[in-house]
């Protein structure tokens, strides 16, 4: 009886993990960012609130967030896949700092091998849920495909108001401020990024985000 037992238990343990495996084949995969779009999102850094206006152009190798602090400065953060960054104002002040990273913008695939985790209700709306390299939690609307928010592994929140898609902002609003290109003016200027709080905690996960990305 034994022996006979054996190819019984051998059969029932690889029908259950090829139907594991092939569950896991039908798991959804988000969808990948547009080549471009314009986004409203609000975000909550432990309560620190911005609203920022999101331009992502793929195509031109740029992504701009114009950032409004609640009652506070408005602030650009303008983004090259080259990895330089402008963050400045357009007020009196003319505050600018350039910074440069080892990694571009997110790739419109920037998701592809994210864990799903399942569907949940965010905000009203039924989302698919993945998460990638224990950084990002990321929410997609079952039905429409729009991401409704995302979370970083540092609680900072975006919460997603409006999706574009094709959306593109005019070439002549791209242009850094002259000053942003006089080093000796920058140098006497006190760094925007100090009281900005996107640019320096955002900007910085993103292009985190996509370094541990591009190591997987």
């Amino acid at each position: 009886m034994a022996s006979a037992s054996k190819p019984i238990f051998f059969l029932l343990y690889l029908s259950f993990h090829l139907s594991l495996i092939a569950s896991k084949s039908k798991d959804p995969t988000p969808a990948a960012w547009p080549l471009q779009f314009h986004s409203i999102l609000f975000m909550n850094n432990s309560g620190t609130l911005q609203k920022v206006d999101l331009w992502y152009d793929w195509p031109n190798g740029r992504n701009f967030n114009i950032i409004q602090n609640q009652l506070g400065k408005l602030t650009y953060d303008l983004e090259w896949n080259n990895g330089t960054s402008y963050i400045y104002t357009l007020d009196s002040n003319k505050e600018c700092r350039v910074l440069h990273f080892d990694v571009g913008i997110l790739r419109p695939d920037w998701l592809d091998g994210a864990n799903y985790l399942g569907q949940q209700e965010k905000d009203g709306f039924l989302c698919n849920v993945w998460e990638k390299v224990d950084f990002i939690w990321y929410y997609e609307d079952v039905i429409t495909k729009r991401p409704v928010f995302w979370a970083f592994y540092t609680g900072y929140m975006a919460y997603v108001m409006t999706f574009e898609v094709g959306a593109v902002l005019e070439d002549s609003q791209w242009q850094a401020p002259i000053y942003c290109f006089e080093e000796a003016k920058k140098k006497r200027k006190k760094p925007v990024v100090e009281s900005l709080g996107w640019s320096d905690h955002q900007g910085k996960l993103i292009r985190e985000f996509s370094s541990a990305s591009m190591t997987l």
